[in-house]
């Protein structure tokens, strides 16, 4: 079975995901610079796919199965 999001929501130092699992999984702002530095209508432009997360205008990408392994970005934007 592919864990993914079905809904993504913010506050001001977190990044929440509603996982199909049944979990919901925080992780820092921090991790993502791209992220932690956008406007909140940025940050809700989020394109939920079967393996990840996208933010076209921001150009940033998440896998879910990174989140799960706790593995923050890889570079700083």
């Amino acid at each position: 079975m592919t864990i993914s999001a079905h809904k993504v929501s913010f506050d001001d130092a977190t990044l929440w995901l509603a996982l199909t699992d049944g979990r919901t999984l925080g992780v820092p702002l921090v991790w993502f610079p791209r992220l932690l530095n956008a406007t909140p209508e940025q940050r809700e432009a989020v394109e939920i796919t079967p393996f990840g997360l996208h933010w076209a205008e921001l150009d940033e990408d998440i896998s879910i199965p990174a989140l799960l392994a706790g593995k923050p970005a890889t570079s700083a934007a």
